[in-house]
């Protein structure tokens, strides 16, 4: 099989499960850590600074390894580098087990981010290797939802390993995955291009470019739950991000060797298809950043339990990645992707009618219709994103496409959870309670839970639940809104049929082309 041919055997669906084992271990990392900060706490002292960069350092580095690794995949072997990544990842996660401080915690969590950096782009530019553009969305559905998946299954494979082992489970968890990912990569999927490596030079000035602006962009937002928005330490940050990032465009527009091709923007599919899926990983990142806390902190459900009820979100989102497939052919992605966003934005809006008082029927129903509208939205506009890439680049265009999205995600995850910070504390009520107990009552519903409980006080309770709830609403309406933009830009912009699709439309084209072949002049078409 060349690098221009599809597998057409039995082969390449074991290479998809190859490919779909080394994401959901990605997805299933970045949630995993949350349930086990409170033991690392603990059982390491771990200061609340260093809490958040056991989450921040990993994010951070995430962020900033995407824009080089799919050129260096380009460069050197889209196989040999994922396999590296993979074999980083497990290594990380060896010596997080095996750390005694949490500053080893926080620098095993950055390198850890550094292997799913180059996982995650990696593993998605070897697709079109491996599949046809027929099998190409079928495809695309199943590794969209491995990575999906793993982000909610994180808090509840975490939480019954700490319920049955000591914190380092978390970490040696991927240990024997990544070996198991590292094997299947070497035998199923198909060999590297031997002509990679006679490649253009590398960019390292836009390499440095890019990547201080990446680092202090994520950075600044990293720092908006402590200090929020108008902080000097958020804004001099993303000021500083955004002209370092301008400075990168620029210099990727002149440079005869670019580290990310800028003219993929100039492709409308490519453009509209990465626009759309940004605004869907923006309003599923609000969900799964505060519908964990609901889950826990008002419903009153372990991490575990937390996970088993976040389930209805990935049954949607599989089956929405079954429908995909027929539904694109028939309708085109013009139609499948913006009823996906609306089916989206209803489930959030439908979740914005949250009460205090409501139970997890409501939650398991708009959890439900969203992981299917975020399916029926994410799966095809990332074909046309895939589709559209050149066929001796597509590593650069997923990294470009995966970093876009991963800053989207972060400044989202940073704007929602100001939005329900905000709408928590407006309706918060904490009458006679001493500075200090209503100081950890302000911080999160987590600490208010804890105050009232050390109280004794039911109306502090009921008063947190309350405004978290609010607060839960307002930041379900900005995911509604979000996606209901996304709608109205598919419409617009989006082209009848993606590029996925010409096959189909061709071939069918050139079938019913036959008959009207005039070899009998005599004859009207039926």
């Amino acid at each position: 099989m060349t690098s221009r041919e599809p597998d057409r055997s039995a082969r390449r669906w074991w290479a998809l499960a190859a490919l779909t084992l080394s994401v959901l271990i990605v997805g299933l990392d970045g949630t995993i850590i949350n349930v086990a900060l409170p033991t690392l706490s603990d059982e390491l002292g771990a200061t609340s600074a260093q809490l958040q960069w056991i989450g921040g350092g990993y994010l951070l580095a995430l962020s900033v390894g995407m824009l080089p690794a799919g050129l260096l995949g380009d460069r050197f072997g889209h196989r040999r580098l994922l396999m590296g990544g993979i074999a980083l990842f497990g290594l990380a996660s060896a010596a997080g087990a095996l750390a005694g401080t949490a500053g080893q915690v926080i620098a095993a969590r950055a390198v850890l981010g550094l292997g799913a950096a180059m996982i995650t782009p990696l593993s998605m530019a070897i697709l079109p290797r491996v599949f046809g553009k027929d099998e190409l969305p079928r495809a695309i559905g199943v590794w969209t939802a491995a990575t999906a998946v793993g982000m909610p299954i994180g808090p509840l494979v975490g939480g019954w390993l700490l319920d049955h082992f000591w914190w380092g489970s978390v970490f040696l968890f991927n240990v024997p995955v990544t070996v198991l990912a590292v094997v299947a990569c070497m035998r199923l999927l198909p060999a590297d291009n031997p002509r990679a490596g006679n490649a253009k030079p590398f960019d390292y000035l836009g390499t440095l470019l890019g990547t201080l602006g990446i680092t202090v962009l994520v950075y600044g937002t990293i720092q908006v739950p402590g200090h929020g928005w108008s902080s000097p330490s958020v804004l001099a940050p993303l000021a500083a991000g955004a002209v370092l990032l301008v400075l990168f465009v620029r210099r990727q527009r002149r440079t005869p060797a670019p580290l990310v091709d800028l003219g993929l923007f100039a492709d409308g599919t490519f453009r509209w298809g990465s626009v759309i899926t940004v605004f869907v990983n923006f309003a599923v990142m609000g969900l799964l950043f505060v519908v964990p806390q609901y889950l826990q902190a008002v419903l009153g459900n372990d991490a575990f339990g937390s996970g088993l009820r976040l389930l209805p979100l990935i049954g949607g989102l599989m089956a929405a990645a079954t429908l995909a497939e027929p539904l694109v052919p028939r309708l085109g992605a013009r139609v499948v992707i913006p009823a996906g966003l609306l089916l989206l934005a209803g489930g959030a809006l439908l979740g914005a009618t949250t009460g205090p008082g409501d139970g997890y029927a409501l939650a398991a129903v708009w959890l439900s219709m969203a992981g299917l509208g975020f399916g029926l939205a994410v799966v095809p506009a990332t074909s046309m994103v895939i589709g559209s890439l050149p066929e001796d680049g597509p590593g650069t265009g997923t990294s470009l496409l995966e970093t876009i999205q991963q800053l989207g995600g972060v400044l989202g995850v940073a704007a929602l959870g100001s939005v329900l910070n905000a709408g928590y504390l407006a309706r918060l009520s904490l009458p006679g309670l001493p500075d200090a107990a209503a100081d950890a009552a302000r911080g999160s519903v987590t600490g208010a839970n804890a105050v009232a409980e050390r109280f004794h006080d039911q109306a502090l309770l009921a008063s947190a639940h309350g405004a978290f709830v609010h607060g839960m609403d307002l930041t379900l309406l900005v995911c509604a809104a979000a996606a209901v933009l996304a709608a109205g830009l598919a419409l617009a912009f989006l082209p009848g049929r993606s590029k996925t699709e010409q096959p189909a439309r061709t071939a069918t084209a050139t079938a019913t082309a036959q008959p009207e072949t005039p070899a009998h002049a005599g004859e009207l078409p039926a």
